[in-house]
């Protein structure tokens, strides 16, 4: 390997909403820098985690219509049925959900698990309870797409936690969308609920950690049991 694939390996693309959140934080590292030395060195560290958390990694996604893909990065903090939101008009029935929470680590681009035309994208303003909480799904604030899918519709929802107070979705409906297509963006920790119609079994835990674009969440048409798991 060459000495400049090397370099390319090491430093992740930032994605450019995160150019002037890292000038910003660097602007005040230097300020703060000129009344007291050690707070330019801290400041310069949360310069460093910014830049990293709007970190852009391009991912290797399966391409196949079986499979369902994370959305995002983080942990998967449940898996099970429930009700999608009210607002994209697809009834009170439930369907497998299964949602992955990202911390202020993670990397929070948001991705396709599934290709399929977008019908429909719906913003609702809410409450910033802690994204990891079940309640969160209904009363947080929220931006949800519908992806029509060879499989049915398959609505994906972002939802805003704790400290996030942005979500951004570049997205337009109607408009077409390939599985691991990059369609937003949530700032700083927050959730991603994907909801999956009959015939879609889970192919995570609870725990276990996702990347987004890569893991496969769900398969349809398999008549396999969910996976056993352990913690080791």
């Amino acid at each position: 390997m060459s000495l400049t694939d090397t370099i390319r390996k090491t430093f992740v693309p930032i994605h450019r909403e995160g150019y002037p959140f890292i000038a910003g934080f660097a602007v005040a590292s230097l300020v703060l820098g000129l009344i007291w030395e050690p707070l330019f060195w801290i400041g310069m560290l949360l310069t460093a985690w910014c830049a990293y958390f709007f970190r852009d990694p391009a991912r290797v996604t399966p391409v196949d219509d079986r499979l369902v893909i994370a959305p995002a990065d983080g942990a998967v903090s449940s898996v099970g049925p429930a009700t999608p939101p009210a607002e994209l008009g697809l009834g009170a029935g439930e369907m497998m959900r299964i949602s992955i929470f990202m911390d202020v680590f993670s990397c929070h681009i948001n991705r396709a698990p599934v290709r399929g035309r977008i019908s429909l994208i719906e913003h609702r303003k809410g409450r910033f309870l802690n994204a990891d909480l079940d309640k969160a799904s209904s009363e947080n604030e929220r931006n949800s797409l519908v992806i029509e899918s060879p499989h049915g519709p398959i609505p994906v929802v972002q939802i805003a936690g704790l400290v996030a107070r942005r979500i951004l979705c570049w997205a337009e409906a109607p408009g077409e969308i390939a599985v691991g297509e990059r369609f937003g963006l949530i700032r700083f920790g927050s959730r991603v609920d994907v909801y999956l119609p009959q015939g879609a079994r889970p192919r995570v835990a609870v725990g276990q950690t996702a990347i987004g674009g890569e893991t496969v969440i769900a398969e349809f048409g398999s008549q396999e049991a969910p996976t056993l798991v352990r913690v080791s």
